[in-house]
């Protein structure tokens, strides 16, 4: 054996064989161990408390739900510890993205709220209506988060971060077709640490972050954490009015004071509490409980192109067009449509009502959950995983980010979620592990949403208060044969049946009565129901102590669901399920003494039934625009990803990531843009007309970081770290329509880099740190919503990223 890395006075064993993690590691001290280990795929470690290693550690994971070594386990999987985190200035869920392969995290825009944009190996999901499914699973502390709205997480006292590559069907369950992503935060243990951070930084940054562990009653311990952020916006909102006084468009700031505020900022705070009983080695009890406030101003918005000559978005008679392009970082949004008397073509005369709105979104959410693992007998365990959660949010959008009145809206959710899962776990002899279980889950999202789409043919200011409903059943069975001590099996089902359903609501702002253009659809409800069988079945073979070789097939889906924003009664329509096959090899291998680990994965994906949403769908008929999500077409992706960590010598740690992926639909269904009818075609000049793409999927993606512990002696001791990551071009629109291309739905391939430097003390309990992210300054963007087609909009706004950005801390444990 060979001793891999100690840290809080716990050992972690490394055997050259099957296992090796787990044999040298005391089951109480699995903690230890997850402190000490590595960012699993070849991510570099840094152990808190830790002395300089020269070698790759090991990390424990629980993706197969059992224990076991990273580099045992076959599954794509990017882990990172809490101090790899720090050490790369990240502190939200979207920052792991630029070192995972082919994994895309972004903050969304305005239109979209509080949520997020996640993609793994082209599957994914970027619309926050709850009638939609997250491609992507996310999960803290085994408990699922339903929605995309409210999973923008803070990395808040995070003992490890699991990326789970390609689709989990079997094993995260719900949603997971593409992936999943796990946060696992620290447990209570009573050893009465902790510590408190304050930052300060560009634009009056100001954070503050703290965790403390104690003991409550003999077994009975706790854990507090705590986190607050703000600071100021980096978008400027100018009064266009009141810049250019002669252009006719009325100013509403005071001359001279011609700025109204700035987009982009920050505003966030959150409290965690958890509470563990662990009265012997054969029960734990945790329950913990969170809470999250975010008030703040909407992202910042840059208008990119603006083309629009319907008089009825005029202001005063001055048309929608370039003139409003601001330049970078500035815009001219107005959050406001005057009333007016609609000009035609259809129903002219019709009078419009004035709409405004504060320029803010905010999230208000909450939680609670229990889980429990208990030993019912030797080699037998169940674990009970018992969670609700809830959230409110509001947020206002003024799309054409300017004066004129093309788009407004104003948005309003309302959740709540209960799950409840139970897994049996046990072992048969020396060989054989299992899993058998149930999932529960149930949820109701109140969407409430004010409209004012001015851009239409036809006067569409509607009020929408939508009840959505949504459940799911699931069991599932999953097994590991170790048949010799190199050669492994793993294999499971999982059966899940999923209903939903639908009511619209489409009243008249002014009047309270049903709509009169949308009143068909006022009370009309859309449900669906299906289910599914998946199957997952893993072989790998050690072909030396050092390295790993496994294969797979795994298959996946993301649940249907009813279209939630139709215009016409005939637009309310069910889709079906997203469906994926996934072939996957890799090698995992620890080289040179364990100085170098390189793990390799290929992927070969059937994606079936690809949900798009569409902007057009003149097969319906009739004015108004169109937001229809329907079963598009199939697609081979197919891939590969290579992940290094190299420790040359003592105190330097070198890790780098590249991935390639090629995303080509085979066929497309050509009914859902209604140039006839029929399944899936394959003719080659049809997907050339159509032109079809995967949203938010670059091609090629690297990432490198290099890190290196100087020691000072009794001065402590001195860390530089620079990182750096790119990637390529990638669109934003999923599908255009035949006279559209939609170029500016794209966003160009960029490199970003980051660094810091940190000293710690001799006694390892004070870090003083100053950290720069966007080292060089790149204008570069986070998101883009283009409606320049045939949905009439006339325009192309984008988010940019947040400019370089300095930033001091001070961190003290105890």
């Amino acid at each position: 054996m060979a001793i891999g890395l100690m840290a809080r006075g716990c050992v972690v064993f490394s055997a050259r064989t099957k296992g090796r993690a787990l044999t040298g590691c005391a089951a109480g001290a699995l903690a230890c161990a997850l402190v000490a280990a590595v960012p699993a795929a070849a991510q570099s470690n840094v152990a808190e408390a830790a002395p300089p290693s020269d070698k790759v550690g090991d990390i424990v994971v629980t993706a197969q739900f059992r224990e076991q070594n990273l580099q045992d386990t076959p599954i794509a999987i990017t882990a990172v510890n809490a101090a790899m985190l720090a050490a790369r200035s990240q502190t939200t869920i979207a920052d792991l993205a630029n070192q995972a392969p082919n994994v895309t995290l972004r903050a969304a825009g305005a239109n979209n709220g509080p949520s997020i944009f996640a993609s793994i190996r082209g599957v994914g999901q970027s619309d926050f209506n709850p009638a939609l499914e997250p491609g992507v699973g996310m999960y803290v502390d085994d408990v699922y988060y339903p929605t995309l709205t409210g999973s923008l997480f803070d990395l808040l006292d995070l003992d490890r971060v699991e990326i789970l590559r390609g689709p989990q069907g079997t094993l995260a369950g719900k949603n997971s077709i593409g992936g999943a992503i796990k946060l696992y935060s620290r447990k209570p243990d009573g050893d009465g640490g902790g510590y408190v951070q304050a930052t300060y930084g560009s634009r009056d940054r100001l954070d503050f972050r703290g965790s403390a562990d104690f003991t409550i009653a003999p077994n009975l311990f706790g854990r507090i954490s705590g986190v607050y952020k703000g600071q100021r916006g980096y978008v400027s909102r100018y009064d266009y009015g009141c810049l250019f006084p002669a252009s006719g468009v009325p100013a509403t700031q005071p001359s001279g004071s011609c700025k109204v505020d700035t987009q982009g900022d920050v505003g966030y705070a959150a409290l965690r509490g958890v509470l563990r009983y662990a009265p012997h080695g054969g029960l734990d009890i945790i329950i913990a409980a969170d809470y999250t406030n975010e008030d703040h101003q909407v992202p910042g918005v840059v208008l990119l192109n603006a083309d629009n000559h319907n008089p009825n978005v005029a202001v005063n008679g001055v048309p929608y067009d370039n003139r409003f392009l601001c330049g970078r970082y500035c815009n001219y949004t107005d959050f406001a449509n005057p009333a007016a008397i609609w000009l035609g073509p259809v129903a002219p005369g019709f009078p419009l009502v004035a709409m405004r709105a504060a320029d803010r979104t905010t999230y208000e959410g909450w939680g609670v959950s229990a889980k429990v693992k208990a030993d019912l007998a030797d080699h037998l365990s169940l674990d009970s995983i018992t969670a609700y959660r809830g959230y409110n949010s509001h947020w206002a959008n003024d799309d054409s980010a300017a004066p004129t009145s093309v788009a407004y809206s104003e948005n309003r959710l309302k959740h709540w979620f209960v799950s409840q899962e139970l897994r049996l776990n046990g072992k048969i002899g020396d060989t054989i592990n299992f899993t058998v279980g149930g999932f529960y889950s149930d949820q109701r999202t109140t969407y409430y949403t004010l409209q004012d789409i001015r851009y239409a043919p036809i006067p569409l200011q509607f009020v929408g208060n939508d009840p959505v409903n949504a459940s799911t059943k699931a069991a599932f069975a999953n097994i590991g044969w170790q048949a010799t001590d190199a050669l492994s099996f793993d294999g499971g089902v999982r059966y899940s049946k999923d209903s939903k359903d639908y009511t619209f609501v489409r009243l008249d702002p002014a009047t309270g009565l049903p709509n009169v253009f949308l009143g068909a659809l006022n009370g009309l409800t859309g449900k669906y129901s299906g289910n599914r069988l998946d199957y997952r079945v893993a072989v790998d073979y050690r072909l030396s102590p050092v390295l790993l070789a496994y294969a797979s097939i795994a298959t996946g889906f993301k649940g249907g669901g009813i279209g939630p924003r139709p215009f016409l009664p005939q637009q309310v329509q069910s889709f079906g399920p997203e469906k994926l096959v996934a072939y996957e090899i890799g090698l995992k291998s620890d080289l040179f003494d364990r100085k170098l680990r390189l793990n390799l994965s290929a992927f070969s994906n059937q994606y079936k039934d690809i949900q798009l949403t569409f902007l057009s769908c003149p097969q319906f008929g009739g004015p108004g625009p169109c937001s229809l999500p329907q079963n598009a077409g199939d697609a081979d992706v197919k891939g590969i990803e290579l992940e290094a960590a190299i420790r040359p010598m003592e105190g330097l740690m070198i890790d780098a990531t590249v991935s390639y992926l090629d995303f080509k639909y085979k066929c497309v269904n050509p009914a859902v843009i209604a140039l006839a009818p029929g399944s899936c075609s394959s003719d080659p000049s049809l997907l050339a007309q159509l032109n079809p793409r995967s949203p938010y999927t670059p091609k090629r993606k690297w990432s490198a970081g290099v890190q290196y512990l100087i020691p000072l002696g009794r001065a402590g001791t001195l860390t530089p770290r620079f990182d750096a990551s790119y990637q390529s071009a990638m669109f934003t629109a999923a599908l255009p329509s035949p006279t559209a291309i939609q170029p500016l739905a794209i966003i160009d391939g960029y490199t970003v880099a980051n660094a810091r430097l940190s000293w710690n003390n001799a006694d390892k309990d004070l870090e003083i740190a100053l950290e720069v992210t966007n080292l060089f300054d790149r204008y570069y963007f986070l998101t883009k919503f283009d409606s320049s087609g045939p949905s009439g909009a006339g325009f192309t706004s984008g988010y940019p990223a947040r400019p370089r950005e300095w930033a001091f801390s001070v961190k003290k444990n105890f």
